[in-house]
């Protein structure tokens, strides 16, 4: 028999077991792929953004879903214990534009293969088991049902992740057993994701990339909810790149509310000047259809969607355009508007927004509060942040917090 079991070798499952065993507990941890850490191994675009080099408070301030939960977790095993336990197992950290640390590297496999020696280290076993089940026998004594076999623990620490890239492991099973142990869920949804959004218009110019633009989210007040600067790549549904993927976590409520966004195509001009800039290149092509005189302003694959949008005939002698059609060219340019439908599904996310419900969760240590001796970590929970590095500290620090205190309830 064990004292722990740790089912699910992500992030969160791989820590929790190291902490536990290094406290003296016999631990198992349980994994259904042939590897850990599977989806450790994309996240980040395969370099793995670990953690932000930023105090608790400042990871609290960037989680919009849970953070009063998770304050005790987070100063109990803050960002800089995070680097310090890496560096600690061989990983040299470096931190890059706001506050995101990856390995030195660039290598996510770096980071899982650290962990797995740091589990391996510290005295738990790795079992290739897919779980099917877990049936409370006693107070703090429970079985893990798997496809082969059934294994008796005091302890679980449930760290199977959300639903996001099912293809790594992370299905859903952990929602199933903890609703089968009698605890609630909050809605599922993706977070981290990309965005349906005029398919017509964004189709047009599928497999276009625009870096260094600014893109802000309205809701339906036009209230500004989320405005940042970087890389966005149009699809045949709508939105993808990091400035969609980030700005879709600002977008929680779909049911109720309508958003758009807002594209600053040219951000390094105002207004004024990107007005020079046209008149230089209207002056240039003033003998052009106005289709032929975009070209050294634009990408060609936006070229027939501004023109379609700006109202101003596709063949127009450039020299005849009016300074009304020009302004308007221009406020186009520098607000491009783009309805946004809804998210693409959870299994397209990069994370999972929703889970165990909170009030059913001991804040401090992970502990159901329905089940003694029931504990989550990571994903499960009904907690995310935005994109930096917080999720995966996150994961880290609720799964510092569960191990702890499993093997303190153990040991005592």
């Amino acid at each position: 028999m064990s004292d722990v079991i740790v089912i699910g070798g992500g992030a969160a499952g791989m820590l929790a077991a190291a902490v536990s065993a290094e406290a003296g507990a016999r631990t198992i941890l349980l994994e259904r792929n042939e590897r850990v850490g599977r989806k450790l191994l994309i996240t980040g675009k395969g370099r793995c953004n670990l953690t932000n080099d930023c105090s608790a408070a400042q990871v609290l301030e960037n989680t919009p879903n849970g953070s009063k939960f998770l304050y005790s977790a987070l100063n109990g095993f803050p960002p800089n214990e995070v680097m310090s336990l890496f560096k600690s197992l061989g990983v040299p950290l470096k931190t890059e534009r706001g506050g995101r640390v990856f390995p030195i590297s660039d290598k996510s496999t770096d980071i899982v293969d650290a962990l797995r020696s740091y589990v391996m280290r510290s005295g738990a076993k790795i079992n290739r088991h897919h779980v099917t089940g877990i049936e409370v026998r006693g107070e703090s004594l429970f079985d893990v049902i798997t496809k082969t076999d059934t294994l008796r623990c005091c302890s679980i620490i449930l760290a199977t992740g959300g639903m996001s890239y099912p293809a790594t492991g992370s299905d859903g099973d952990g929602y199933k057993f903890a609703q089968a142990l009698g605890h609630n869920l909050s809605k599922l949804r993706g977070s981290l994701v990309p965005l349906v959004a005029e398919p017509e218009v964004c189709g047009a110019m599928q497999g276009l990339s625009l870096k260094n633009v600014r893109l802000s989210v309205f809701d339906g007040r036009k209230k500004t909810i989320f405005s940042d600067f970087g890389e966005l790549l149009f699809t045949h549904f709508g939105l993808s790149g990091p400035l969609a993927l980030s700005a879709s976590a600002h977008m929680r409520d779909f049911d109720n509310k309508k958003y758009h966004i807002i594209i600053d195509l040219k951000p390094a001009l105002d207004e004024k000047k990107l007005d020079l800039r046209i008149l230089r290149d209207f002056e240039k092509y003033k003998s052009r259809d106005f289709a032929n005189a975009l070209g050294d302003l634009l990408h060609k694959s936006m070229i027939s969607v501004i023109i379609e949008k700006s109202g101003i005939p596709h063949d127009k002698k450039v020299h005849s355009i009016t300074r009304e059609e020009r302004m308007r060219l221009n406020n186009l340019i520098k607000s491009f508007r783009i309805e946004i439908e809804g998210p693409r599904p959870v299994d397209e996310a990069i994370i999972t927004s929703g889970g165990v419900a909170l009030k059913e969760i001991n804040p401090k240590t992970m502990e159901s509060k329905l089940i003694p001796g029931l504990y989550f970590a990571g994903e499960i929970i009904d907690a995310d942040a935005y994109t930096g590095g917080y999720n995966l500290q996150i994961a880290w620090s609720t799964a510092f917090a569960a191990a702890k205190a499993a093997t303190k309830n153990l040991t005592s």
